[in-house]
């Protein structure tokens, strides 16, 4: 029955994500330029460091080299379920915030009371998710050798990408603008739904650290 109970928690952080989704939404009706056909992760990534993220790169390799052990942390390890409980609970709060009216500066709507609002949601999001995100690498880092090696992965590929994600995200704010038509409910929903979106987006990484801990929490010992 535990297992059971796992496995449809994390099951639900699994069914939420599309990678592409606020891509193909912000993209509706354009030419998406997409990577070269065949390329592996690795290709696609490289598109995206430069020569010092290379060094940095390189400096990790070692690093999870060196990593032989779990975390010797001796504290209490939040089990699967409860991390899924508290990636459901954050994304809920979240969720609502998105959900609710956006209070407007003057008596007649305007993209610019959106892009407001659509900042501080970031701002929110980027916040609440770290702090979720990090509970989970702390999870991992204590279950097994493999699991922190994962957890020291994903905190330096996080410190990596936070300048490019800091770059674009904030962004599509604006790229829904050509959208804006007086703030009827088709812009709204269109507007939420893009928020949703980034919201699953960012929630990628947590939901790859949790069913790398579900798996190996449940192969017997």
């Amino acid at each position: 029955m535990k297992r059971t109970v796992t496995v449809q928690r994390i099951g639900f952080l699994r069914s939420v994500h599309s990678s592409s989704g606020l891509v193909r939404l912000l993209g509706a009706g354009e030419a998406a330029a997409e990577a070269p056909a065949g390329m592996d992760v690795a290709e696609r990534l490289s598109l995206w460091f430069g020569a010092f993220d290379a060094i940095t790169l390189q400096g990790l390799h070692q690093q999870l080299r060196a990593i032989t052990t779990p975390a010797s942390d001796r504290t209490r390890t939040s089990t699967p379920a409860e991390l899924a409980e508290e990636y459901r609970q954050v994304r809920g709060v979240l969720a609502k915030m998105i959900a609710r009216p956006v209070e407007m500066a003057a008596d007649a709507p305007r993209h610019a009371d959106y892009e407001r609002r659509h900042q501080q949601l970031q701002r929110q999001m980027e916040q609440m998710i770290a702090a979720l995100r990090d509970h989970a690498r702390q999870a991992c880092a204590k279950r097994s050798t493999s699991l922190r090696q994962l957890a020291a992965l994903d905190a330096a590929f996080e410190q990596l990408l936070a300048h490019r994600e800091q770059t674009l995200l904030p962004k599509s704010a604006g790229l829904l603008k050509p959208r804006f038509d007086g703030g009827s409910d088709a812009f709204v929903e269109t507007w939420r739904q893009a928020l949703l979106a980034e919201l699953d987006l960012r929630l990628e990484p947590v939901a790859g650290l949790l069913a790398a801990l579900d798996k190996e929490w449940n192969i017997p010992r």
